[in-house]
């Protein structure tokens, strides 16, 4: 074949794709552009099997199940793009899917209950159990060896009482505010979660597109499902109602190979990220057995930021294991430099600061912010409640609450868990697997998810905010 036929992009014919079907001569078919797989299939993060599955083969069908559409345009060559299926010479016995392919039938799942009847995260979670697949779910709600974190983490709010005063004008509340400079619409954002297309088609462009129809902002992910690119686009195209960005923040796992992580964030601060999110309480993945019991759909996922793919192994399933293994271990206080100088201008919050000590270590590094959170109790197993270190905080080093700015994460469900976390002294609190179960009901489950989030806070700030 010419470079010239390549470039092009000239018909192939069923024919002729059929007769690459070699682990050293494979062709796919993904939305009608046939591609020459042959130099990459060796290095394929989820093995060769599910390549010679569909080799000659039109492969749309299971690659778009997991992947963005765009990923094979921007992960290949161009040299690699063969040309453009001939449709007139598909038939019907090539058009059909490999034999391996088919799965046996599942259970048929009722229709999700309607959103109007939603009215609290726990009846997003319920939904969500209805609708998503058992490894979707097993990945979500999963923590680390017993879930003792996980389960603190929620039930410690309810140890914290709230003292209302009375006979205070709170007729007029304004619950907006600021994070690293720019202003949201209440003190909320998304926390950065990994592969939202187990969640929904659209992932976290739809996560996206809800924040910035509700004036939050959104914190995307390295395992993000979607290149970053995308997502910006997505956020672009939603602006909020007075035709302004809300902030996108960009949370980073290190690479070990460093330059790709340096590659990383010049691509998302020219793309218009305003801070850096560096998660430092992940040097190895967490135990977590209900994900670890379900294996992984092998062709289900790459994360195209890390370049990580579902395969499972002899440990078992976990996504997050799995996708995990390129995280850099070594991270010490002395990358904040690096940081600094490999995305100069951009504010830089430590995600992971759990004790009281570190958070003093941190104030004196000088980053810009630090995020109380334990991974959701998806990392080390009797870690305290994330609440629990905002009091340490408060009692051990009160004086870093007016040199960064904190935000915490963890157990937050009700309006009451975010009231209570700002009068402690968070700036703003990340919500996680709470915006991936009203995911399930897309951008409009999102904006449900959080107005019932805002109005409880609300009436909360209208009762007692004069205590504060």
């Amino acid at each position: 074949m010419s470079a010239k036929d390549t470039l092009n992009g000239r018909p192939i014919s069923v024919e002729e794709v059929s007769a690459h079907q070699s682990l050293d001569d494979l062709w796919l078919v993904v939305e009608g552009v046939v591609y020459d797989f042959s130099e990459f299939a060796p290095e394929h993060p989820g093995g060769v099997n599910i390549l010679l599955q569909h080799a000659g083969r039109d492969a749309t069908t299971a690659y778009l199940e997991a992947h963005s559409p765009s990923l094979v345009r921007t992960t290949l060559p161009r040299s690699c793009r063969v040309g453009i299926l001939d449709t007139s010479t598909v038939t019907e016995e090539w058009a059909r899917p490999p034999p391996i392919m088919e799965k046996p039938p599942t259970k048929v799942k009722g229709p999700k209950p309607p959103l109007s009847s939603i009215i609290n995260a726990h009846d997003f979670r319920l939904a969500a159990q209805q609708s998503y697949t058992p490894k979707a779910w097993a990945f979500l709600t999963s923590a680390a060896t017993d879930c003792l974190t996980y389960e603190r983490n929620s039930s410690t709010y309810n140890d914290i009482v709230l003292r209302p005063r009375v006979l205070r004008d709170v007729s007029s509340v304004d619950v907006s505010t600021t994070m690293l400079g720019h202003h949201i619409a209440t003190p909320i954002f998304i926390a950065p979660t990994s592969m939202g297309r187990l969640f929904h088609p659209e992932g976290e462009r739809e996560l996206g597109r809800g924040a910035q129809s509700l004036g939050i902002p959104q914190c995307v992910s390295t395992s993000c499902s979607y290149p970053l690119p995308e997502v910006m686009d997505a956020v672009e195209e939603n602006k909020s109602a007075d035709g302004t960005n809300v902030p996108v923040f960009f949370q980073l796992y290190v690479d070990k190979d460093r330059r790709k992580s340096e590659n990383l964030l010049r691509l998302v601060k020219k793309r218009g990220v305003r801070a850096i999110f560096v998660t430092i309480d992940a040097p190895v993945i967490g135990k977590r057995e209900a994900d670890e019991r379900i294996k992984a759909d092998e062709n289900m996922m790459t994360l195209p930021m890390s370049g990580m793919k579902a395969k499972n192994d002899s440990k078992g399933g976990s996504l997050g294991r799995i996708m995990g293994q390129f995280i850099d271990a070594s991270l010490t206080w002395d990358d904040v430099a690096w940081l600094r100088k490999t995305v100069p201008g951009l504010p830089i919050v430590l995600k992971g600061i759990q004790t009281a000590m570190d958070a003093v270590k941190a104030m004196k590094v000088g980053v810009e912010a630090i995020y109380i959170t334990n991974h959701g109790g998806r990392s080390l197993d009797t870690a305290p409640a994330a609440i629990l270190v905002l009091l340490e905080l408060q009692k051990c080093c009160p004086q870093i609450f007016d040199k960064m700015e904190v935000y915490i994460d963890g157990g937050i469900t009700r309006g009451t868990d975010i009231f209570k976390a700002l009068c402690l002294g968070a700036k703003a609190v990340g919500i996680g697997r709470g915006f991936l179960f009203a995911l399930n009901y897309g951008k409009e489950g999102i904006e449900h998810f959080l107005n019932s989030k805002s109005l409880i806070m609300s009436v909360v700030c209208n009762e007692i905010c004069a205590s504060c």
